[in-house]
């Protein structure tokens, strides 16, 4: 299977964050993200493990820069140009615009989106 990127289908879109996301793909899935500053997020993931992602997350930052924070505490920045492998248990957040690619495991990667969009419903976002 492949497909281009502009085409993938648009899971989310609000003011200055634009997420397309394909499943299907050997149990992964693509994410495709693009984004304004976006603040660290925990109160999204308030409910999962620790408060943060469970899923792990292979990538390419193509624009940009994106911060993770680990649960362990451990903080790590990603570069444009840089590949990347964001193991479980993180929050993130970006200053500035930023546009990455992202595979994860598919089932993981569903509940966690299936909660996130939970909750911006309570939020109203």
């Amino acid at each position: 299977m492949n497909i281009k990127l502009d085409k993938l289908p648009v899971v989310t879109e609000t003011p200055g964050m634009k997420v397309q996301m394909l499943g299907g793909l050997g149990g992964m899935v693509v994410f495709y993200w693009e984004t304004g500053p976006m603040p660290a997020t925990p109160n999204l993931l308030e409910g999962m493990p620790n408060d943060s992602c469970p899923c792990p997350h292979w990538g390419y930052m193509l624009k940009g820069s994106s911060h993770t924070k680990y649960d362990s505490g451990e903080e790590v920045e990603i570069h444009a140009g840089e590949v990347f492998y964001m193991k479980p248990g993180h929050t993130g957040w970006v200053d500035k615009e930023a546009a990455w690619i992202e595979f994860s495991p598919e089932d993981e990667a569903m509940k966690v989106m299936a909660h996130v969009g939970k909750k911006m419903q309570e939020l109203g976002l």
